[in-house]
This record gives structure tokens, sequence and C-alpha cells, in this order.
């Protein structure tokens, strides 16, 4: 990594190397293989301007900030630039895993539907009963659900077997 410092108006201490050393480097494991950095010192009246440019690979990040104390612009470009290389990776990352789902909704579009297929059971009875004699017809046949009519008035039960193993009645009114 090559990092070149310039001065204007000001200049740069040890002190000042050092820290951004220190943040080069945490800004380097999610960059990865950085080629070239600059960073621009400026004093103008009473404000402190940084301004860190980055070459990697294929593109340029440019950061700029403007404080009383040239630590503090010094740290806010470093902060701004740290997330918006974690903007560009993320939108890096979205735009991969996109390309891999645009395939993967082509190759579903190819196939043929398939038809919806009604198939008729004999889950019910015709013939009036309690409560208990569809228990017992439910669970002689070991069926999912069991349809009735409930003796005495001419309305329809529906016996079900839960998720959780039970039985469950529903009852229209």
């Amino acid at each position: 990594m090559n990092v070149n410092y310039t001065a204007r108006q000001t200049n740069i201490t040890p002190d000042l190397k050092k820290y951004c050393q220190r943040r080069l480097k945490s800004l380097e494991k999610f960059i990865g293989n950085v080629s070239e950095v600059d960073i621009i010192l400026a004093k103008e009246k009473y404000r402190h301007k940084a301004e860190i440019n980055i070459k990697v690979r294929r593109s340029r990040l440019n950061v700029v900030e403007e404080t009383h104390d040239i630590y503090n612009s010094l740290s806010l470009a470093f902060d701004n630039l740290e997330k918006r290389v974690k903007k560009e990776k993320g939108k890096s990352r979205r735009l991969k895993r996109r390309k891999g789902k645009e395939k993967e909704a082509f190759a579903f579009s190819v196939t043929p539907e398939e038809e919806k297929r009604f198939i008729r059971s004999q889950d019910f009875s015709l013939k009036p009963m309690t409560l208990d004699e569809a228990v017992i017809q439910f669970e002689l046949n070991k069926r999912e659900v069991f349809v009735f009519r409930k003796t005495g008035s001419e309305k329809w039960a529906v016996i079900y077997r839960r998720a959780d193993g039970n039985v469950g009645l529903v009852e229209p009114e």
C-alpha cells in the first residue's frame, strides 16, 4: 500500500502519521488490497480539513471532513470512509446474490406449471350421529378430517386431527 501525505498551510507530525497508519490498517481488513492512498491535510483560518482518497482495484473512494481540530477531522473522515466501504461491499454482495436469483427464477419460469388436481375422498357420513360416535368412526378409519351431521339438528360438524396430536371440533353456526 502506497500512502502519500500532503500538507497545505500546516505540518504533518509523526503522531498524525501513526494515527493515519493505524486507521488504515483497520480499514484494510474491510477493503482488502489497497493500491494507493492519498491523505491531504489543510488548514484555512480556524478550520482543519482532512481529505482521504483511496484507489482500490477499479474504483476510487473520496472523503472530505472539516472541523476545528485536525485529529477530529481525520477521525470523522476515517469513520465516513469505513461506512462507505461497508455500504459498497454490501451492494456488491447483494448484486452477486441477485444474479443467482435471476437465473433460478428464469429456470423456474421455463418449466411448465403443473395443474392442480382435486381428489375426492369419502371422509364424511350422511347419517346423523352423536359426537362420541363420530370420534369413534374418526379413530377407527385413522382419518385426518371427518365431516358428519349432528343428531337432533340438521347442522354439519367437522372433526380434525391437530398438529399436537389432539382432536379438534368445528361447528358452523
